[in-house]
Protein backbone atom coordinates (compact mmCIF):
# COMPACT_ATOMS: atom_id res chain seq x y z
CA UNK A 1 0.00 0.00 0.00
CA UNK A 2 1.28 3.20 -1.09
CA UNK A 3 2.09 6.10 1.98
CA UNK A 4 0.52 8.67 2.67
CA UNK A 5 1.85 11.77 0.97
CA UNK A 6 3.44 14.77 3.21
CA UNK A 7 1.80 17.55 2.91
CA UNK A 8 2.20 19.71 0.01
CA UNK A 9 1.12 23.25 -1.06
CA UNK A 10 -1.91 23.53 -2.88
CA UNK A 11 -2.32 25.21 -6.48
CA UNK A 12 -5.38 27.43 -6.93
CA UNK A 13 -7.13 26.69 -10.22
CA UNK A 14 -5.65 28.88 -13.23
CA UNK A 15 -5.79 26.22 -16.17
CA UNK A 16 -3.24 28.27 -17.67
CA UNK A 17 -0.24 26.13 -16.66
CA UNK A 18 -1.52 23.94 -13.90
CA UNK A 19 -0.06 20.35 -16.08
CA UNK A 20 3.65 22.99 -15.58
CA UNK A 21 2.93 23.82 -11.87
CA UNK A 22 2.26 20.38 -11.04
CA UNK A 23 5.38 19.32 -12.23
CA UNK A 24 7.17 22.01 -10.37
CA UNK A 25 5.69 21.03 -7.33
CA UNK A 26 6.54 17.62 -8.04
CA UNK A 27 10.11 19.21 -8.11
CA UNK A 28 9.85 21.28 -5.12
CA UNK A 29 8.60 17.73 -3.14
CA UNK A 30 12.05 16.30 -4.03
CA UNK A 31 14.06 19.42 -3.07
CA UNK A 32 12.19 19.46 0.50
CA UNK A 33 12.22 15.77 1.24
CA UNK A 34 8.63 15.75 1.34
CA UNK A 35 8.74 13.02 -1.78
CA UNK A 36 11.21 10.89 -1.44
CA UNK A 37 13.29 8.54 -4.19
CA UNK A 38 11.98 5.06 -4.33
CA UNK A 39 8.92 5.46 -2.20
CA UNK A 40 5.47 4.68 -3.69
CA UNK A 41 3.12 7.09 -4.11
CA UNK A 42 -0.38 7.58 -5.30
CA UNK A 43 -1.49 9.47 -7.87
CA UNK A 44 -4.88 10.05 -6.30
CA UNK A 45 -3.18 11.36 -3.24
CA UNK A 46 -1.07 13.97 -4.79
CA UNK A 47 -4.04 15.64 -6.46
CA UNK A 48 -5.86 15.75 -3.60
CA UNK A 49 -2.20 17.14 -1.93
CA UNK A 50 -2.56 19.92 -4.71
CA UNK A 51 -6.49 20.69 -4.34
CA UNK A 52 -6.56 20.06 -8.31
CA UNK A 53 -8.13 17.52 -10.80
CA UNK A 54 -6.48 14.19 -11.40
CA UNK A 55 -6.31 14.84 -15.31
CA UNK A 56 -2.71 17.73 -15.11
CA UNK A 57 -1.52 15.47 -12.41
CA UNK A 58 -1.49 12.87 -14.79
CA UNK A 59 -0.12 14.90 -17.41
CA UNK A 60 2.73 16.14 -15.43
CA UNK A 61 3.51 12.77 -14.41
CA UNK A 62 3.61 11.33 -17.75
CA UNK A 63 5.94 13.98 -18.85
CA UNK A 64 8.28 13.11 -16.18
CA UNK A 65 8.08 9.41 -16.86
CA UNK A 66 9.07 10.25 -20.31
CA UNK A 67 12.24 11.72 -19.39
CA UNK A 68 12.50 7.83 -16.82
CA UNK A 69 12.50 10.38 -13.42
CA UNK A 70 9.04 8.92 -12.82
CA UNK A 71 8.42 5.23 -12.82
CA UNK A 72 5.07 3.79 -12.20
CA UNK A 73 3.92 0.70 -11.10
CA UNK A 74 0.49 -0.18 -12.10
CA UNK A 75 -2.47 0.02 -9.97
CA UNK A 76 -0.70 1.09 -7.33
CA UNK A 77 1.70 4.57 -8.37
CA UNK A 78 4.59 5.93 -9.22
CA UNK A 79 8.29 6.68 -7.92
CA UNK A 80 10.47 9.56 -8.28
CA UNK A 81 13.87 8.19 -10.19
CA UNK A 82 16.64 10.45 -9.64
CA UNK A 83 19.47 11.09 -13.04
CA UNK A 84 22.50 10.30 -12.13
CA UNK A 85 25.78 12.22 -13.90
CA UNK A 86 26.22 9.92 -16.33
CA UNK A 87 21.97 10.84 -17.17
CA UNK A 88 22.99 14.61 -16.73
CA UNK A 89 26.13 14.06 -19.46
CA UNK A 90 23.33 12.04 -21.81
CA UNK A 91 21.09 14.88 -21.46
CA UNK A 92 23.43 17.51 -22.74
CA UNK A 93 24.79 15.45 -25.54
CA UNK A 94 21.20 15.09 -26.53
CA UNK A 95 20.15 18.73 -26.19
CA UNK A 96 23.44 19.84 -27.91
CA UNK A 97 22.41 17.45 -30.77
CA UNK A 98 19.03 18.71 -31.26
CA UNK A 99 18.97 22.59 -30.49
CA UNK A 100 22.05 23.99 -31.47
CA UNK A 101 20.81 23.23 -35.68
CA UNK A 102 17.39 24.02 -34.29
CA UNK A 103 18.40 27.37 -33.56
CA UNK A 104 20.19 28.25 -36.52
CA UNK A 105 17.12 26.46 -39.08
CA UNK A 106 14.91 28.13 -36.70
CA UNK A 107 16.79 31.70 -36.84
CA UNK A 108 17.04 31.64 -40.54
CA UNK A 109 13.00 31.50 -41.04
CA UNK A 110 11.60 33.05 -38.00
CA UNK A 111 9.14 35.71 -39.05
CA UNK A 112 7.61 38.83 -36.99
CA UNK A 113 5.65 36.44 -34.74
CA UNK A 114 8.55 34.26 -33.63
CA UNK A 115 10.51 37.48 -32.83
CA UNK A 116 7.82 39.07 -30.54
CA UNK A 117 7.13 35.60 -28.71
CA UNK A 118 10.76 35.49 -27.65
CA UNK A 119 11.54 38.73 -26.84
CA UNK A 120 8.22 38.70 -24.74
CA UNK A 121 10.10 35.34 -22.65
CA UNK A 122 13.05 37.35 -22.37
CA UNK A 123 11.46 40.41 -20.93
CA UNK A 124 9.40 37.98 -18.35
CA UNK A 125 12.66 36.80 -17.77
CA UNK A 126 14.22 39.66 -17.23
CA UNK A 127 10.96 40.65 -14.75
CA UNK A 128 11.45 37.51 -13.26
CA UNK A 129 15.40 37.96 -12.71
CA UNK A 130 14.53 41.38 -10.38
CA UNK A 131 12.11 39.71 -8.67
CA UNK A 132 14.28 37.26 -7.71
CA UNK A 133 11.44 34.98 -8.49
CA UNK A 134 13.35 31.54 -9.25
CA UNK A 135 10.21 29.57 -10.07
CA UNK A 136 9.18 32.12 -12.46
CA UNK A 137 12.16 32.81 -14.15
CA UNK A 138 12.84 29.17 -15.02
CA UNK A 139 9.58 28.60 -16.53
CA UNK A 140 10.04 31.75 -18.46
CA UNK A 141 13.77 29.95 -19.34
CA UNK A 142 12.64 27.13 -20.63
CA UNK A 143 9.43 28.89 -22.47
CA UNK A 144 11.92 31.11 -24.37
CA UNK A 145 13.54 27.89 -25.71
CA UNK A 146 10.28 26.34 -26.54
CA UNK A 147 9.58 29.38 -28.60
CA UNK A 148 12.67 28.93 -30.00
CA UNK A 149 11.58 25.56 -31.36
CA UNK A 150 8.36 26.81 -32.29
CA UNK A 151 10.13 28.81 -34.70
CA UNK A 152 12.18 26.13 -35.61
CA UNK A 153 8.94 24.14 -36.67
CA UNK A 154 9.59 20.43 -35.74
CA UNK A 155 7.13 19.70 -32.87
CA UNK A 156 9.03 16.29 -32.36
CA UNK A 157 12.41 18.31 -31.59
CA UNK A 158 10.41 20.41 -29.22
CA UNK A 159 8.87 17.57 -27.30
CA UNK A 160 11.55 15.75 -26.53
CA UNK A 161 13.82 18.70 -25.56
CA UNK A 162 10.83 20.00 -23.51
CA UNK A 163 11.32 16.24 -21.55
CA UNK A 164 14.80 16.22 -21.06
CA UNK A 165 14.17 19.80 -19.48
CA UNK A 166 11.86 18.04 -17.25
CA UNK A 167 13.86 15.78 -16.10
CA UNK A 168 16.51 17.65 -14.93
CA UNK A 169 14.18 20.75 -13.21
CA UNK A 170 12.61 17.53 -11.53
CA UNK A 171 15.62 17.22 -9.05
CA UNK A 172 16.35 21.14 -9.04
CA UNK A 173 19.41 20.41 -11.43
CA UNK A 174 19.59 23.72 -12.16
CA UNK A 175 22.20 26.33 -12.21
CA UNK A 176 19.98 29.49 -11.06
CA UNK A 177 20.33 30.94 -8.03
CA UNK A 178 23.46 28.46 -6.81
CA UNK A 179 26.17 28.42 -9.27
CA UNK A 180 25.17 31.38 -10.72
CA UNK A 181 22.97 34.31 -10.59
CA UNK A 182 19.54 34.87 -11.72
CA UNK A 183 20.94 38.02 -13.73
CA UNK A 184 24.07 35.84 -14.90
CA UNK A 185 22.02 33.02 -16.36
CA UNK A 186 19.97 36.25 -17.97
CA UNK A 187 23.14 37.84 -20.23
CA UNK A 188 23.90 33.89 -20.81
CA UNK A 189 20.74 33.78 -22.65
CA UNK A 190 21.33 37.24 -24.54
CA UNK A 191 23.53 36.32 -26.97
CA UNK A 192 21.11 33.74 -28.73
CA UNK A 193 18.22 36.16 -28.47
CA UNK A 194 20.37 38.98 -29.87
CA UNK A 195 21.77 36.36 -32.87
CA UNK A 196 17.71 35.65 -33.18
CA UNK A 197 16.56 39.19 -33.85
CA UNK A 198 19.58 39.77 -35.94
CA UNK A 199 18.95 37.18 -38.51
CA UNK A 200 21.88 35.75 -37.65
CA UNK A 201 21.56 31.21 -37.18
CA UNK A 202 25.73 30.97 -37.32
CA UNK A 203 25.98 33.24 -34.10
CA UNK A 204 22.72 31.91 -32.72
CA UNK A 205 23.96 28.36 -33.22
CA UNK A 206 27.04 29.31 -31.73
CA UNK A 207 25.54 31.27 -28.77
CA UNK A 208 23.54 28.22 -27.91
CA UNK A 209 26.59 25.80 -28.15
CA UNK A 210 28.29 27.74 -25.41
CA UNK A 211 24.97 28.38 -23.34
CA UNK A 212 24.24 24.62 -23.42
CA UNK A 213 27.69 23.55 -22.48
CA UNK A 214 28.40 25.73 -19.77
CA UNK A 215 25.49 24.93 -18.21
CA UNK A 216 25.77 21.10 -18.26
CA UNK A 217 29.03 21.27 -17.04
CA UNK A 218 27.78 23.27 -14.22
CA UNK A 219 24.96 20.49 -13.73
CA UNK A 220 27.11 17.87 -14.38
CA UNK A 221 29.95 18.83 -11.61
CA UNK A 222 27.13 19.73 -8.99
CA UNK A 223 25.85 16.13 -9.21
CA UNK A 224 28.77 14.53 -8.92
CA UNK A 225 29.07 16.77 -5.53
CA UNK A 226 26.00 15.93 -4.38
CA UNK A 227 26.32 12.13 -5.13
CA UNK A 228 29.43 12.27 -3.00
CA UNK A 229 31.43 11.20 -6.38
CA UNK A 230 34.96 12.83 -7.15
CA UNK A 231 34.54 16.03 -9.21
CA UNK A 232 37.50 15.72 -11.02
CA UNK A 233 35.79 13.04 -12.71
CA UNK A 234 33.33 15.71 -14.83
CA UNK A 235 35.74 16.22 -17.60
CA UNK A 236 36.21 12.58 -18.23
CA UNK A 237 32.36 12.35 -18.61
CA UNK A 238 31.53 15.05 -20.46
CA UNK A 239 34.23 14.24 -22.84
CA UNK A 240 32.99 10.29 -22.85
CA UNK A 241 29.82 11.45 -23.63
CA UNK A 242 29.48 14.20 -25.21
CA UNK A 243 32.83 15.18 -26.35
Amino acid sequence: MAPPLPALSPLDSRPDSLTERTIEAVRQGVRSGALLPGELYSVYRLAEELGISRSPVREALLRLGETGMIRFERNRGFRVVLPTPHDIAEIFSIRLALEVPAVGRATRQADGNDRTAVQAEYAAMEKAAAANDVSLFEFHDQKLHTALMDAEGNSRTKSIVNNLRDAVRLVDASTVGVDRSLEEVLIDHLPIVQAFEASDPKAASSAMEQHLRTTGRLLLRRALLQRGEDPSEESNLWRRLVG
